[in-house]
């Protein structure tokens, strides 16, 4: 790895990658996968059925460019969300990651600053570097939380031209008020921030839980990010989206490749969005197991923080490498998300589930890991 590093570096990198390393996490054999925060639940039968067919019926035409506007799949997904939106408000390419790499490329570059708020989502700063755009921390309470008053004061002190709001945030689990992100969008005014609201985990939010989607008329510089990676199941399809006003989309179009959504991913999350009834049924079921890991890991004398998405993020272990190791030699990946005391899990099927807490609770038993004063409870 060390020769790999050295031989890169001798290349013309950009100054501001060198010593960066890519997003990943780790890619192991285990039979119990909940560190990449999947829908463990794969894609339903009928769904599968309904995709094959659209992507053979696709084929056909193959030979031909596809539709770089990809009209119907916008018009699908603006029914989808409601909230009144039209297709002129919908924009989408591979993955919610694609969409945030193109926000930057219109909205960011050099000489303009990207502000995020960490603990949160960590290809933030990788896409800022990727486009050359200045990344500035801001900073949460001692437990993870972002109000407005903070977040505006450090939007404005940044001057930032644009801010992540990750919600659920990613590691955390938790959702953000509207007042945040209202207050936000007004501290913005005076460096015309672009405001980008990360619901990539939305659908796995307790019930009423209102989105950003709600404060988008009236506000041309709000940007509402989605995928379908996560609640559809479509992690390997790669299609993300967003909505925003007419004129945001028209500044994708600036720089976005011709033609970057093929016709076999178009085609693929236009079957899904016929049949999501199905797929949604799904997430209440992930819901009640991460609701199931919450409940429990309390009883163990830990401390999860109340999650709106489909993953749980816990404290109160000493040694959280201790544990994640012991997981591991159990058969159960889950995510250290390198903040101390804490570790990060995705919420899989009850099989899934009862592995990872009955893993958990054997480790507990045996001292590994456990803060002083935060010894487990036994019921």
């Amino acid at each position: 790895m060390t020769d790999q590093l050295e031989r890169l570096d001798r290349l013309p990198l950009r100054t501001n990658l060198r010593g960066l390393s890519p997003y990943g996490a780790p890619q192991l054999d285990v039979p119990i996968l909940l560190n990449v925060n999947e829908n463990t639940h794969g894609v339903p039968a009928d769904v599968q059925a309904a995709i094959t067919e659209a992507v053979a019926a696709a084929a056909t035409g193959l030979n031909r460019y596809p539709d770089r506007e990809f009209t119907e799949l916008r018009e699908a997904l603006a029914e989808f969300l409601g909230h009144g939106l039209s297709p002129a408000n919908i924009w989408a390419a591979n993955g919610s990651n694609e969409v945030l790499q193109q926000i930057l490329q219109a909205f960011g570059g050099p000489g303009r600053k990207a502000l995020g708020f960490p603990p949160t989502y960590s290809m933030y700063p990788l896409l800022a570097s990727g486009t050359d755009t200045e990344y500035v921390r801001g900073v949460r309470g001692e437990d993870f939380s972002l109000d407005a008053a903070s977040a505006a004061a450090q939007v404005a002190e940044a001057g930032a031209n644009i801010v992540f709001l990750c919600s659920p945030n990613n590691p955390t689990g938790t959702g953000l008020g509207l007042d945040v992100v209202e207050a936000v969008y007004e501290a913005g005014e005076a460096s015309q921030a672009i405001v980008i609201v990360d619901e990539a985990y939305h659908e796995f939010a307790h019930d009423n839980t209102p989105s950003a989607l709600t404060l988008l008329p009236g506000r041309e510089r709000l940007i509402v990010s989605r995928t379908m990676s996560k609640a559809f199941a479509l992690a390997g399809a790669r299609l993300g989206y967003m909505a925003a006003a007419p004129e945001v989309t028209d500044a994708i179009r600036l720089v976005r490749l011709p033609y970057h959504l093929s016709a076999v991913t178009q085609a693929t999350a236009l079957a899904a969005l016929q049949h999501r009834e199905a797929l949604m049924a799904d997430v209440e079921d992930i819901k009640v197991q991460r609701d199931r890991i919450v409940t429990e890991l309390l009883r163990m004398g830990l401390k999860p923080a109340a999650s709106d998405s489909n993953y749980v993020f816990f404290g109160g272990l000493e040694n959280p490498q201790a544990i994640w190791q012991g997981l591991l030699d159990a058969g159960v990946l889950i995510r250290d998300v390198g903040i101390p005391g804490h570790l990060r899990v995705t919420a899989g099927t009850e099989r899934e589930t009862t592995a990872f807490l009955e893993a958990l609770e054997a480790l507990l038993a045996g001292d590994a890991g456990v803060a002083p004063g935060m010894a487990p409870r036994h019921g």
